[in-house]
């Protein structure tokens, strides 16, 4: 990841290569606010090289302009900022477009006028590379970016606030795009202790036996088909003076076969079923970074999903954390199973609020695309999250839950089913589910990222293919608003 640094718009450029924002006009295309030092520098000439090679300005433009020994620099890049110019997910994207494309490229300034944290999350996302399994992969040439803006304590804080969030985007993209033969759960339990302790935060490690003592039912039946085992890790940030306590959930199945009810297609791609995990262990060793004055309490279910001779069977009934039971309608609902054990041992800490992070099902991708994160919970903080989300720049929506597909979970053998006799609003009933397992009182949001966990399309804006982060924005900007009421 390159260093990124402030410095002011009127300072010679130190850098090789200068990125500059373009709109669409009706007259054709207009340079951003920011780009006059570079135009000036160019004898005004922008705009009409631009004209010459057709740009729009619409957003995920990228063109190269060489200068051509009239500048210091080497290469303008201009990247289209879309109709809506002065937003800051407009310039996180359009940032982040132009970095993708800079691999080769030693240093970068961009002279782009927007908020600080926008400019340096889209410049440090943007640049984002996974190659660990590479075997013949050559570092990235970038090593520096420059950010033209005031020099002062906001920008500063603003700076400080995005590495932070990058840093957690970027552990939960990694650990999404880690193989599954080297990201099982005890692997992934290790890692998680990594992150934690380097946070000083306080964590706990639950292993099979010890899930076994404490009545973990649900997170032992569905990890039961592997050989590599389950875990439950837990984590704490604890500062004085909280203004409230937060607990997190997520979804950790590190791969998703679907078991005995073995998965037809996609399967390719579920070594991501562990996002909602990734993100929630990121998210609270970002808020602790952070300092926030709130409590948060991260309870994590991590398990294989595999068809072995010890796998759990449609028709199982299991018993939960609560004591509750829960009949087992098909062994490819395992997430909200290993969630609900999560809830219940989540609930025992009596937070105010909590925040669950799962890729939890397919209906999400039918309902929404693979973009936009769907909220599901009590009305009220349901909304407010969702709110934050999307001040943060991530795209959340808000989904009811009817009352009328409840009693599709009934079961006639047990207190539950996990999955209804028809498929129809099946984002919407697994949130049923999850609530089935709620205190009452107490205000919870589900978030499914099934979609905007994993790009499986082409790269876009600051977003790779692959482990995208999802979740980790929203649930930190949560977090503040809690802090800062």
């Amino acid at each position: 990841m390159p260093s990124v640094s402030i410095i002011d718009p009127a300072a010679p450029i130190p850098a090789d290569t200068v990125v500059v924002g373009v709109v669409p006009g009706e007259r054709g295309p207009r340079l951003a606010r920011g780009a006059k030092p570079i135009d000036a520098e160019l004898g005004r000439q922008l705009t009409a090289a631009l004209r010459a090679l057709n740009a729009t300005g619409r957003a995920d433009e990228v063109l190269r302009i060489p200068t051509l020994g009239l500048a210091p620099f080497d290469v303008v890049v201009t990247t289209g900022l879309g109709d809506d110019a002065r937003n800051p997910e407009s310039i996180r994207r359009a940032v982040g477009a132009a970095l993708r494309t800079l691999d080769d490229r030693a240093t970068v300034h961009v002279a782009i006028d927007g908020p600080v944290g926008a400019l340096a999350e889209g410049a440090l996302l943007g640049s984002y590379r996974f190659t660990e399994y590479k075997s013949t992969a050559t570092k990235p040439a970038l090593r520096r970016v420059t950010l033209a803006a005031e020099d002062d304590a906001q920008a500063r804080a603003e700076l400080k606030r995005a590495k932070i969030v990058v840093e957690a985007i970027t552990r939960t993209r990694d650990l999404v795009n880690t193989p599954p033969n080297d990201l099982y759960p005890a692997s992934f339990a290790a890692r998680a202790t990594e992150f934690a302790t380097s946070a000083d935060l306080d964590v706990e490690v639950l292993d099979e036996r010890a899930l076994k003592r404490n009545g973990f039912g649900a997170v032992l039946a569905v990890g039961g088909g592997s050989h590599r085992p389950p875990r439950l890790v837990r984590l704490a940030y604890s500062p004085r003076r909280a203004k409230a306590r937060i607990a997190l959930i997520g979804k950790g199945i590190t791969f998703d076969s679907g078991g005995l009810n073995l998965k037809t297609a996609n399967m390719d791609w579920m070594k991501s079923d562990m996002g909602g995990a990734a993100a929630v262990i990121a998210s609270t060793c970002a808020i602790a970074a952070l300092r926030l004055p709130v409590e948060v309490i991260a309870t994590v279910p991590m398990a294989e999903n595999m068809p072995g001779g010890a796998a759990y069977r449609p028709s199982d009934v299991i018993t939960m954390r609560n004591g509750r039971t829960v009949e087992v309608a098909n062994t490819d609902a395992e997430g909200r199973l290993v969630l609900a054990d999560a809830i219940a041992r989540a609930s025992e800490d009596e937070p105010d609020y909590l925040i669950e992070a799962s890729t939890l099902t397919g209906a999400q991708l039918v309902a929404l695309g693979t973009r936009v994160i769907a909220a599901m919970g009590e009305p009220r903080w349901r909304d407010q999250v969702t709110a934050a989300g999307n001040s943060a720049g991530e795209s959340v929506w808000a989904m009811p839950l009817p009352e009328e597909l409840r009693p599709g979970l009934d079961s006639p053998v047990a207190d539950i089913q996990n999955l209804p006799g028809d498929r129809w609003g099946g984002m919407l009933v697994a949130g049923h589910f999850l609530g089935d397992f709620m205190p009452d009182g107490l205000p919870w949001v589900h978030l499914d990222i099934a979609g905007p966990a994993f790009n499986l399309g082409a790269a876009h804006g600051y977003t790779p293919k692959g482990g995208t982060g999802a979740a980790v924005r929203t649930i930190i900007a949560a977090a503040e608003r809690l802090a800062a009421s």
